[in-house]
């Protein structure tokens, strides 16, 4: 058990992340709409895997990092940007979601070796 500890972590981040993203979210009284059209927006990123293994690798960990999203969300609410904050929201639950999923930042070595688990 210990030793999956750390990967149990990591998952429940990403479900806290994904709840906290759909809450704030709906709390803000956001479009459903919108919500549909971009959930699975950072994971066209996987097109740069059809470049090659290297170019697919950063183009998917630069759109599954927290960094950006999060960002974005602040900045939105600081200078009261109402659609940075939804897009930021709605990222963050992407990569909340595949989080739990196991799907975390990738390797070089391969698409299925992630920074959570080989999947």
């Amino acid at each position: 058990m210990l030793d999956r500890l750390p990967r149990y972590l990591l998952h429940g981040e990403g479900a806290v992340a994904a709840v906290a993203g759909l809450a704030l979210y709906f709390h803000d009284d956001h479009s459903w709409l919108l919500l549909l059209a971009l959930v699975l927006a950072p994971d066209l990123a996987m097109i740069g895997f059809a470049v090659s293994q290297r170019v697919g690798t950063a183009a998917y960990n630069a759109t599954h990092t927290y960094i950006w999203p999060v960002g974005l969300a602040a900045i939105g609410a600081l200078v009261d940007a109402d659609a940075a904050v939804a897009v930021g929201l709605i990222w963050i639950t992407h990569i909340g979601i595949d989080r739990v999923l196991g799907y975390g930042l990738k390797y070089p070595s391969g698409f299925k070796d992630t920074h959570l688990q080989r999947v």
